[in-house]
């Protein structure tokens, strides 16, 4: 005979508030990992557009840099790609056995590394966007 549980409500949104450092690099590594497969299909499309002409391609790039809204995407991107890049050299690393016992500690530091890299890398994204 099978025992059951009880496990009261399933989606115990409080449960959130429970989860460690790890839980939560785990997570964002996950969700930044699908962005990056996301934006590469929106990138091959975007690039199947020189199958055309030269001609349609570069009007294509200049249209979409000339928008506001997708030097933002960009911005986000990066953020995406140097977090993913961080928390994967530091799961590296962990797998190597090196800063086993300072986990959440490198992966805070990974989140105050991409923060960095990003605020110092704006002005360069949204150069020429006003003008």
């Amino acid at each position: 005979m099978s025992q059951s549980y009880n496990r009261d409500l399933v989606e115990d949104f409080g449960r959130w508030q429970e989860f460690s450092a790890g839980m939560w690099a785990w997570i964002f590594h996950k969700f930044t990992g699908w962005v990056l497969v996301g934006y590469l299909f929106t990138h091959i499309a975007v690039l199947s557009t020189a199958l055309e002409s030269p001609g349609v391609y570069t009007t294509t790039i200049q249209t979409l840099e000339g928008l506001l809204i997708v030097r933002l995407l960009e911005i986000g991107l990066l953020a995406v790609a140097v977090f993913h890049i961080l928390n994967g050299l530091r799961l590296l690393f962990i797998d190597l056995g090196v800063g086993l016992e300072s986990q959440d500690r490198t992966f805070y530091a990974s989140l105050i590394l991409t923060g960095a890299i990003v605020v110092a890398s704006v002005p360069t994204f949204l150069a020429g966007v006003f003008g």
